[in-house]
C-alpha cells in the first residue's frame, strides 16, 4: 500500500509523440514479497511501496499521463490478516488528512474508486472531505482503487442499467462511471509489477483495448525510468482496435 506525498517538481523527458492524455493503470504488486525476501515485516514492503508511488506520481504528468489509476487494495484482499488490511486503511486515512491541501496546490484531482461501506467511519469522512476539494485539479487525475472489484462495479452498474432507455455501450459506461464515482475512461496502458500476468479483477471494462506490460520487478523497485520505458514500449505498439494495421488499410 502506498500513500504518496505529491509534488510535481520531478522532470523526465516526455516520450516523443505522447499527448498529455494517457490513462495509465498500475497493479502495484509485490510489496509483501519484496519485504519477506529481505527478512522484513510485510508492513516494511508497504512503506517501500509508498516511496515508489511518490516518484511515479511526481513524474506522471511530465510523461503525458493525465489519469493514473493505482490498485491499492483489492476486495479480495480482505482475506489477508485483519491487521494488515487495517494498517493499509489507516495509511489511506492518514494520507487524505495530510496531503489533500498539497493535491489542491499541485492541481491533482484525487478520487477513490471501489466500495466504501466496509471502511471505518473516520476514513469515509476523510474521503468525503478530500474529493470535493481536489475535484477541479487539471494536472493529474489520481485514482486510488481501494476495496475495489471490477466484477462488483459491473454488477452494480448492471443493476442500475436495466431501467435505462438508451441501451448502448456508451450509456452503460456512463452508469459504470457513476458507480465508481471516480469516472470510467478507457485505459491505454496497464502495467503490472511482481511477475504475475493477470488482471486480478481490475478495471475489466476499461481495459478492453488496453496494452499490457508485465514486469518481474516488485513494486518497491519500480522507478520513474521504468515507467518511461513502459511508455516507450507502448508507443511502439500499433493499436488497431480490431481494424487492419495502417499499412494494410488502403
Amino acid at each position: 500500500m502506498f500513500m504518496p506525498s505529491i509534488t510535481l517538481q520531478h522532470r523526465l523527458p516526455v516520450p516523443v509523440g505522447t499527448a498529455h492524455s494517457l490513462h495509465v493503470a498500475i497493479i502495484c504488486d509485490g510489496n509483501g514479497r519484496w519485504a519477506t525476501s529481505r527478512g522484513l515485516a510485510r508492513s516494511a514492503g508497504h512503506r517501500a511501496g509508498a516511496e515508489a508511488a511518490r516518484s511515479i506520481i511526481r513524474c506522471a504528468p511530465h510523461l503525458g499521463i493525465h489519469t493514473l489509476t493505482l490498485f491499492a487494495l483489492s476486495s479480495a484482499n480482505w482475506k489477508r490478516p485483519p491487521a494488515e488490511v487495517a494498517a493499509i486503511l489507516k495509511l489511506l486515512q492518514g494520507y487524505l488528512q495530510e496531503e489533500t491541501e498539497q493535491c489542491l496546490e499541485e492541481g491533482i484531482r484525487l478520487t477513490i474508486i471501489g466500495r466504501r461501506d466496509r471502511f471505518p467511519p473516520a476514513l469515509r469522512e476523510a474521503i468525503v472531505a478530500s474529493e470535493p476539494l481536489t475535484s477541479k485539479g487539471q494536472n493529474l487525475h489520481l485514482r486510488l482503487a481501494v476495496d475495489y472489484s471490477a466484477l462488483h462495479s459491473l454488477f452494480q452498474a448492471a443493476s442500475k442499467f436495466y431501467k435505462a432507455t438508451n441501451l448502448s455501450t456508451e450509456a452503460f459506461g456512463d452508469v459504470l462511471a457513476e458507480v465508481q464515482r471516480g469516472g470510467s475512461t478507457d485505459v491505454d496502458l496497464l502495467i503490472r509489477t511482481g511477475g504475475e500476468q493477470r488482471l486480478s479483477d481490475f478495471l475489466l471494462w476499461e481495459c478492453a483495448f488496453a496494452e499490457f506490460v508485465f514486469l518481474e520487478m516488485r513494486w518497491p523497485d519500480f522507478k520513474p525510468m521504468d515507467l518511461r520505458h513502459a511508455l516507450m514500449e507502448f508507443k511502439k505498439r500499433e493499436r488497431t482496435r480490431g481494424s487492419l494495421p495502417q499499412e494494410y488499410a488502403s
